[in-house]
C-alpha cells in the first residue's frame, strides 16, 4: 500500500544545499532539515554557511557548515568529499548585472554567464556522477521567471536562466534511466540579497509586486515548499520540469486590471 503519511519525509536522506548562506538557499537548509534531513549548508561565505547550520541546530535538525566555490572544481570535489554520497542537491546561487545591453561590457557579460551558467554545470555535474552510480538523488536547480519572460536590463541573466533550464531538462532525460531525477524551480519577485537594489526605490518595488496576481513579493521561506516536494517522494514521478512560485505572475497579463460585468 502507498505510504501517503510519508510522502514528504526526509529522514536519513543527506542534502547539499548551495548558496544555503543567505535567502533562497537559507530557507531551503531550513526547510529540509524541518523535515528530516542532514543538511550541509554551503556556501563561498563560510561564516554565512556555519549561522544557517547554528540556526538549524536551535530548530532540533542536523546541518554541517561546508565552503563551495562553484567557479572552482577543485573546491567543488573537496566539498563533495566531505558530504560524502548525497540524496539531494539544491543550487541557488547567481548574480545579475542590470544594464541595457548595449552598454554591457564582455568581463560583465563573462561574470554572468560564469557563475550562472558554467557554475551550476559545475557543481551539478558533480553532484549528478555520483547520484547515477547510486541510482537514485534529486537535483534541484533554481531558475526563475526570467527564462520565459524578460524586460530592459534583464538580458543576459535572463539568458542565462532560460539556458539553465534546457541545460537541466537534457540532463532530466539523460538521467531519468539511472533513477535520479533533476527540476527546476522558478521564482518571482521575492526578497534577497539579490533583489535588495529593487527595495531601495519604492516605485519600482511597488510595481513588481502589482504586476503579479497575489500583489506582493515572496518571502525566501515561500520557497522552501517547492523545494521540499522535489525533493521527498511526493514528486516520484517528476522530472524535466519547472514549478514556477512567482505568485501567479506568468498568469497575469499586465498590470491594469479592467472594468469587468459584475455578476
Amino acid at each position: 500500500m502507498f505510504d501517503y503519511r510519508s510522502l514528504f519525509d526526509l529522514s536519513n536522506r543527506v542534502a547539499l544545499v548551495v548558496g544555503a548562506g543567505s535567502g533562497i538557499g537559507q530557507a531551503s537548509a531550513q526547510g529540509l532539515a524541518a523535515h528530516g534531513a542532514k543538511v550541509w549548508c554551503a556556501d563561498v561565505r563560510l561564516d554565512a554557511a556555519q549561522e544557517t547550520a547554528s540556526m538549524i541546530h536551535e530548530q532540533g535538525g542536523e546541518a554541517e557548515a561546508l565552503f563551495i566555490d562553484i567557479m572552482d572544481t577543485e573546491s567543488i570535489a573537496a566539498a563533495l568529499a566531505q558530504t560524502g554520497p548525497l540524496d539531494v542537491l539544491v543550487s541557488t546561487p547567481s548574480i545579475n548585472v542590470r544594464k541595457p545591453l548595449l552598454d554591457y561590457t564582455s568581463e560583465e557579460f563573462d561574470k554572468v554567464i560564469a557563475l550562472n551558467m558554467k557554475g551550476t554545470f559545475q557543481v551539478v555535474q558533480a553532484v549528478a556522477r555520483g547520484m547515477k552510480e547510486r541510482e537514485k538523488g534529486s537535483i534541484i536547480v533554481f531558475s526563475s521567471i526570467r527564462s520565459q519572460v524578460v524586460e530592459p536590463g534583464q538580458s543576459v541573466y535572463a539568458a542565462t536562466k532560460a539556458g539553465v533550464l534546457q541545460m537541466m531538462r537534457a540532463l532530466a532525460a539523460e538521467l531519468a534511466p539511472s533513477g535520479v531525477r533533476v527540476n527546476l524551480i522558478g521564482p518571482g519577485v521575492v526578497e534577497t540579497p539579490l533583489t535588495l537594489q529593487i527595495k531601495q526605490f519604492p516605485d519600482w518595488y511597488n510595481a513588481y509586486a502589482s504586476r503579479n496576481a497575489l500583489g506582493r513579493w515572496a518571502q525566501p521561506g515561500e520557497m522552501a515548499g517547492a523545494v521540499i516536494y522535489l525533493a521527498s517522494d511526493a514528486s516520484s514521478y517528476v522530472t524535466g520540469t519547472i514549478l514556477f512560485v512567482d505568485g501567479g505572475w506568468l498568469a497575469v497579463d499586465g498590470r491594469f486590471s479592467p472594468p469587468l460585468p459584475k455578476s
